[in-house]
């Protein structure tokens, strides 16, 4: 693959707190950390101007609030600060693999991370930082895919890449049926009407309002954020053509 069959100049990568945790039931596995990063690193020594939005569902999820008997806006306050705590772990995970990274969270937090003022995360990007992007929205009850949704947008980015631990879009559930394939392409208005569970319908509603594509794919296999930045046929296409 040459430099100059990258596709996408400007990404936005979506991942899950999931994604960080690999076989463990809880918290950061670090050999899946540096894998991560290793993955990322080699995508922006590309030449990819790379952002990133990262979940917090291996520490907390707020959508769980009510069996810890608290309100949602707490619980979805508690899911947010897990974000920065991830976003601090794999800023430094990059940054040890000599990536340069800068933090930025929704939520004021000045000793730990920048806060996210668009026109400072484009210069950033422009620098060749890699920008990670904590506390979602800032708001609860706002998902992380929302996020991921907006900051794509306010970014100007290229592309909403969505990493998960499956191969793309399907329309049931492949873990309970392994024969499904996974669809290559999709509309919005298709996702939205059939009613799809991979990423929330308040994202891909966005994205369509201003025609950003999203690509689904599967992270747990490797260099596929590298190859879907060059172009190839990887995981499953959301975006206003059919």
């Amino acid at each position: 693959m040459k430099d100059n069959d990258i596709r996408f100049k400007r990404i936005l990568l979506k991942l899950s707190g999931e994604a960080l945790m690999g076989d463990k039931s809880y918290g950061i596995d670090p050999d899946v950390l540096k894998a991560v990063a290793g993955e990322i690193r080699e995508v922006h020594l590309r030449g990819v101007e790379t952002a990133i939005v990262i979940g917090g569902g291996n520490i907390f999820r707020g959508l769980n609030s009510s069996e810890y008997g608290m309100g949602r806006a707490p619980a979805d306050h508690m899911g947010m600060l897990a974000t920065v705590i991830n976003a601090l772990a794999l800023g430094e995970a990059l940054n040890a693999l000599g990536s340069e990274t800068r933090i930025m969270s929704a939520i004021d937090m000045h000793k730990i991370a920048e806060p996210f003022i668009r026109k400072r995360a484009i210069s950033h990007i422009k620098k060749g930082r890699i920008v990670i992007l904590g506390a979602g929205t800032g708001n609860p009850f706002f998902s992380t895919d929302t996020a991921a949704a907006l900051r794509a947008m306010e970014i100007e980015a290229d592309v909403l890449l969505k990493a998960t631990k499956v191969n793309g879009v399907y329309e049931s559930d492949p873990e309970r049926d392994p024969k499904i394939k996974p669809f290559l392409k999709l509309t919005y208005q298709d996702y939205l009407e059939k009613g799809l569970k991979v990423m929330d319908m308040t994202a891909v509603t966005l994205a369509m309002g201003q025609g950003l594509p999203i690509i689904v794919f599967n992270l747990r296999q490797r260099k596929n954020i590298l190859k879907v930045v060059m172009g190839q046929k990887v995981g499953t296409i959301i975006s206003g053509e059919g």
